[in-house]
């Protein structure tokens, strides 16, 4: 499918799909039902990332990107999708990527060189404190308990985060509290860089999880107990927290689903080769019909799921706020790649649930993509509220006389 992206765009989409499957799929395979993938091993298939010109394509220029816009860095994305070490391997995975992109938008130059550069050059890693255990901010992020107090030129952070990804191993974390306790959450929290080392911060435990096993990646609680940090520590304006993570989310669940796509259409591919090959029943998997329109619906859902994502993408580009645009693609996208991913695996047999191929390690992680970034639920609620929204009121009285 041509999906009329820029041309910078698919220059390095296909440079990263050569790297992908050229350089790191090699090392995906040593790992298969052995990993995580040790850092020194991240390191180097960053440096040939660098020497392909893939490395940190969404990053600007003056610090070591490629400087691709938002739209020209989605298929940059698939791209790195298609193994589950791709994203890392050229620096555009979550949750740096994300982080990256806040520090972009509303941080001062101070913490952009103190924390921006050395993130993007691989030198230094972050994670997104938001969510709390039961009773606190969750998919209402409203419930948010988490505060920080004003002390002089200081603010003192106390709360309890947990699926912080990426907690245990972050160099510094950004932490939303609660800085006007008067105010509605969405008007009275606030973003705070924090040190992983400042006193006060405590990773209880990694939450054990399904998925992760390639990546290794870490989901930590953590603790903040009297946590002092100065004020050139807020990022962006006071209370304008909410405001900021919407920034933030909004392209972080599109670049999230195109990482995914990425994966699906890898899983596709394997199942169509291996019913191509797999004889049964007098003639190989692939000549029986039933598995072909299988093959066909999922093919169907996920270019769906590509379009609407680029059209939100649009959208955002445009200087709109996309949210339902972005809801609805993150939703659909999270179920359609789901349902791609299970129809391989259910296509290859015993060789899907083995993890000689990759697809298991891709079940196990696509699962939690229904939930992380906003679960099916939250996302429907913002859609139907849209569409509760746009009821006519003649077409109601129109129906009233029918009923009548």
């Amino acid at each position: 499918m041509d999906y009329h992206d820029p041309a910078a765009g698919r220059e390095v989409a296909d440079r990263t799909r050569a790297f992908v499957e050229e350089d790191v799929i090699p090392v995906e395979r040593d790992l298969l039902g052995d990993g995580p993938v040790s850092a020194e091993t991240v390191a180097t298939l960053r440096e040939r990332a660098r020497e392909r010109e893939v490395y940190a394509p969404q990053i600007p220029e003056e610090y070591g990107g490629l400087g691709l816009d938002f739209r020209e860095a989605l298929p940059v994305f698939e791209a790195a999708g298609r193994s589950l070490l791709g994203p890392a391997a050229i620096r555009a995975a979550a949750p740096d990527e994300g982080n990256m992109h806040t520090l972009e938008m509303v941080g001062t130059d101070e913490q952009k060189e103190r924390w921006l550069r050395p993130l993007a050059e691989g030198e230094a890693r972050s994670a997104f404190s938001m969510t709390e255990p039961l009773q606190g901010g969750g998919s209402d992020p409203k419930m948010i308990r988490t505060t920080a107090e004003r002390d002089g030129d200081e603010w003192v952070i106390n709360g309890h985060k947990w699926w912080t990804t990426q907690g245990t191993e972050a160099d510094v974390l950004i932490v939303m509290a609660r800085t006007d306790p008067d105010a509605h959450p969405y008007q009275g929290c606030s973003m705070f860089l924090v040190p992983a080392d400042a006193d006060g911060v405590e990773v209880v435990r990694d939450i054990p999880h399904v998925g992760g096993e390639v990546t290794g990646m870490s989901h930590a609680e953590i603790r903040y107990r009297d946590v002092r940090v100065p004020e050139a520590n807020m990022l962006g304006a006071k209370n304008a927290g909410f405001a900021i993570a919407q920034r933030r989310l909004g392209p972080a669940r599109l670049t999230h689903c195109m990482r995914y796509s990425g994966m699906a259409q890898r899983a596709l591919e394997i199942a169509k080769a291996y019913t191509a090959e797999r004889q049964a029943f007098g003639e190989a998997l692939a000549e029986k019909e039933s598995l072909r329109h299988r093959v066909a619906d999922a093919e169907t859902q996920l270019h769906a799921a590509r379009t609407m994502v680029r059209h939100a993408a649009r959208t955002i580009a445009e200087g709109g706020e996309g949210r339902v645009p972005v809801a609805m693609s993150k939703v659909f996208t999270a179920n359609a790649v789901q349902h791609a991913v299970d129809e391989a695996i259910q296509l290859c047999g015993g060789n899907g649930i083995g993890k000689d191929l990759p697809l298991a390690d891709f079940y196990e992680n696509v699962r939690a993509f229904r939930i992380i970034d906003g679960a099916d639920e939250v996302h429907r609620r913002v859609i139907a509220r849209d569409a509760y929204d746009g009821v006519n009121e003649d077409a109601i009285e129109g129906i009233t006389r029918y009923e009548g």
